[in-house]
């Protein structure tokens, strides 16, 4: 329970930083803290969560002002790269957050071009997906850092078990 509720904390978080600050400060040189967010959730939490967590997130971010492409567009984009990430997750998170960082925003805008959004041809494509990009990887590794902090699980004593409820029965 309090894990899904830092988990929902921390997706709130990102998209007020994101609406709020980031978009504002750098314009269209911000890097997607909440696609950030979300893999990073993902990676740690495993497939089905990933891909739950992602589309939460996405369908959140598809419904923020200001909202200039069809609705379920990031829900669909970060669902898919959520269950990826936790999939592939367990090996090398941050590679994989990495990757997801590359891949999101041509997907995001390939996805858009499919649908018929105005105004996206391949050079604007070509151009958005590289920025988008590269400030996706240069806050990659902080966002990860900053999540896994404050997600991580409490383990009694130091040691590699892990605590769990009471009403499950083991301990």
């Amino acid at each position: 329970m309090l894990r899904n509720l830092t988990a929902g904390l921390l997706l709130l978080l990102a998209l007020v930083l994101q609406v709020s600050l980031l978009n504002r400060l750098l314009g269209s040189f911000a890097p997607d803290v909440v696609l950030l967010t979300v893999v990073a959730l993902a990676a740690t939490r495993g497939p089905a969560a990933g891909a739950v967590i992602g589309f939460c997130g996405g369908l959140a971010y598809d419904m923020l002002p200001p909202a200039n492409h069809t609705l379920g567009q990031y829900a669909l984009v970060m669902c898919a790269l959520g269950y990826l990430a936790g999939r592939a997750g367990e090996r090398a998170p941050l590679v994989i957050v990495a990757v997801c960082a590359v891949i999101a925003p041509g997907l995001v805008e390939g996805i858009g071009a499919l649908l018929g959004s105005p105004g996206l041809t391949w050079p604007v494509i070509r151009t958005v997906w590289l920025r988008s990009a590269v400030c996706n990887l240069v806050a990659a590794p902080a966002v990860f850092w900053v999540v896994n902090a404050l997600s991580r699980q409490r383990r009694r004593g130091g040691g590699n078990e892990l605590v769990t409820s009471w009403r499950r029965g083991t301990a």
